[in-house]
């Protein structure tokens, strides 16, 4: 390692830092809505882009700055804007790059609102979609048209962790002439940065695992330089999507251990799915670290580790399925149930009546959010402890 290239652990406590007048050692917060000029000259040059400095916090802030430039150096992008929610993130961006009749090409197996954002909100403006299975590549490309300007998928997929192929994701992007966009919320760049494969931008709820302890919602933008300021900064200056001071100083204190908790959590969560594989009351497991996962291999490529989160499928009647998912989730003692993940404490929940509860039951069996799947995102819990108590939950769930 040299200084000039620090390693990621390095840039998770150092990247990004700015000291004020007083020489802080930790990133000050700056609680202020706007900032105060030497001249009438000087505020006319920073509103007109001649000045970098700060003018309202709505679209630039020191200590939402310095987490900007933090997920930026991690992941390997040349600039960064944060939004208020991942999914600020994601609708800044189709804002600032679609338009009335233009194509959108999403991945089937993503996140219930990203569907619902996609479906429901863009359709009113004239914006089509097209869902296609995200691990063939070849259906990507069949699936272009000459009006499509935006792919987006997520690598890992929440909850199916379905993977992607980054490179050729990429190079179909190119060769359409659209945009590539990436959620890599489930892995963040302490385990995949989406950019170094040529995917155009990546998109974080850093909601999740950035922050890492269930406090904060914040999302962000990261990728080249000139899209990011030249494109998305507009829509973020005018509507207003952005992360407050506040919650981007916890959030750079959720990167400064990102790594660490990450690296640990992947492993309870491969002991905890080879685990539940052998398990009789299962009928599936969705995990890319075993090696049954069918693109496991993949995952070995483009990831430094499997990730937190898993996803199994109960064996049953299918009238049944949900009555017991239900009853094995309020067995367990040691999780905890809600749909947020990323969490220092292991939470559990259902997908079908939860995350995309919001879906027709059409597009949950499109997607494959069946009634019998069961969602896990492991936390900083030992694995033994958390085996335990998913076995006296299955057993309690019949």
């Amino acid at each position: 390692m040299s200084l000039d290239q620090p390693d990621f652990d390095t840039r998770a406590v150092r990247a990004g830092t700015l000291r004020s007048e007083f020489h802080e050692h930790s990133e000050a917060l700056f609680l202020t809505s706007s900032f105060v000029f030497d001249s009438a000259a000087q505020a006319a040059a920073r509103f007109a882009g001649e000045d970098e400095g700060f003018v309202y916090s709505r679209f630039a802030n020191p200590t939402v700055r310095m987490f900007e430039q933090r997920l930026a150096a991690l992941e390997g992008g040349e600039d960064c804007l944060a939004t208020s929610s991942g999914m600020a993130a994601i609708l800044s961006t189709c804002l600032a790059t679609l338009r009335t009749g233009d194509h959108v090409l999403c991945g089937a197996s993503v996140f219930g609102a990203t569907t619902q954002l996609f479906s429901t909100l863009l359709a009113r403006f004239g914006i089509e979609v097209t869902y296609v299975r995200g691990s063939d590549a070849q259906a990507w490309r069949d699936a272009v048209r000459p009006n499509t300007r935006l792919m987006y998928c997520e690598s890992p997929s929440n909850p199916l962790m379905e993977l992607v192929d980054l490179e050729a994701f990429a190079a179909a992007g190119r060769d359409a002439g659209a945009l590539t966009v990436v959620d890599n919320c489930l892995c963040t760049p302490a385990l995949q940065q989406p950019l170094r494969f040529g995917v155009d931008v990546v998109i974080h709820s850093a909601t999740k695992s950035i922050d890492g302890q269930g406090r904060v919602l914040g999302g962000a933008i990261v990728g080249r330089r000139a899209f990011i300021r030249d494109t998305v900064l507009p829509v973020l200056r005018t509507a207003g999507p952005s992360l407050s001071p506040f919650n981007a100083w916890v959030l750079l204190k959720g990167l400064e251990t990102l790594s660490l908790r990450l690296r640990a959590q992947s492993a309870s969560a491969a002991g905890l799915a080879r685990f539940l594989e052998a398990n009789p009351a299962i009928e599936r497991v969705y995990y890319p670290g075993l090696e049954s996962h069918p693109q496991h291999a993949l995952a070995r490529r483009q990831q430094q580790a499997a990730g937190a989160v898993l996803s199994f499928d109960l064996r049953g009647p299918a009238d049944d399925l949900r009555r017991r998912a239900w009853r094995a989730i309020d067995a367990t003692s040691l999780m905890s149930i809600t749909a947020n993940l990323g969490d220092t404490r292991t939470t559990i929940t259902h997908p079908a009546s939860t995350t995309h509860s919001r879906l027709s039951a059409q597009q949950r069996q499109q997607a494959g959010i069946g009634e019998g799947l069961v969602r896990i995102a492991v936390g900083l819990e030992a694995v033994a402890d958390l085996q335990r108590d998913l076995a006296s939950a299955l057993d309690a769930a019949g």
